[in-house]
């Protein structure tokens, strides 16, 4: 059985959507659509991406 990890994939801005996207199965479109909400209307998402985008590693 392989072992799942979370790394970035090549994206728009530094993959971590893609990385997530791939990770739990979902469609990149919808954790980008999730994400920028979370931006608009928590403010908590644009921390999230920058922490996930320095301690995820590149594919």
């Amino acid at each position: 059985m392989s072992e799942k990890k979370l790394v970035r994939k090549n994206g728009v801005i530094a993959g971590v959507c893609g990385g997530v996207a791939d990770y739990f199965g979902f469609d990149v479109k919808l954790v980008r659509i999730i994400w920028v909400l979370a931006v608009i209307f928590a403010g908590i998402g644009l921390l999230a991406y920058l922490i996930l985008w320095l301690i995820m590693k590149k594919e």
